[in-house]
């Protein structure tokens, strides 16, 4: 068994442009003779590595504590994609439930209608957007009306294609849009 830890590390990740970086800071430190560390943090749900909720473009969509934790864990398939996806490039994938795409690549408006035409109930990828840097909005809400997680923000340098099992839990954040979280891949579970 081998896991690959997926995650951005967050105070240096990505951020989607515009968005402000997160930041910390310590406000109780023991090199200062507190007791203990304690450390406080600023950042928006969907920076870092982060799961979409559907509220995120739907407005009455679901938010990230009602997601259903089983989409977040199970088996996936990795495949690489160069630039904008095409609906033939999610057709080739039918059946996939959990799609991870490597590579520098976006999803269009037609790539994320086939998703789920195809039956994928998650969509992630290492952009800090399903759309990449263009207007989100006309992709996300084709994906996250559908029911759709999106996982986005994902460091995928040390992993191949190949099918492995997924663990993307986002935080407990009751009524947000999205959610960082600590994204795992394993692969060779069965051997474990």
């Amino acid at each position: 068994m081998k896991i690959y830890d997926i995650t951005q590390e967050l105070f240096s990740a990505h951020v989607y442009p515009g968005d402000k970086k997160p930041a910390f800071r310590r406000v109780s430190d023991m090199e200062e003779g507190a007791l203990c560390n304690i450390t406080e943090f600023e950042m928006n749900a969907h920076n870092g590595t982060h799961v979409d909720a559907p509220r995120h473009f739907v407005k009455d969509g679901t938010p990230i504590e009602g997601l259903d934790l089983a989409t977040l864990v199970g088996p996936c398939t990795v495949a690489a994609f160069d630039g904008p996806i095409t609906e033939a490039d999610i057709f080739a994938h039918r059946g996939c439930v959990r799609l991870i795409a490597k590579g520098k690549c976006r999803l269009t408006e037609e790539s994320a209608r086939a998703l789920s035409a195809c039956g994928v109930k998650l969509f992630g990828l290492e952009s800090q957007s399903i759309a990449g840097d263009d207007p989100p909005l006309a992709v996300h809400v084709e994906v996250l009306s559908h029911g759709i997680v999106a996982l986005e923000g994902l460091d995928l340098s040390a992993v191949e294609e190949g099918d492995y099992f997924l663990f993307a839990a986002p935080l407990k954040l009751a009524g947000s849009d999205g959610s960082p979280c600590r994204a795992v891949l394993v692969s060779g579970l069965s051997e474990a």
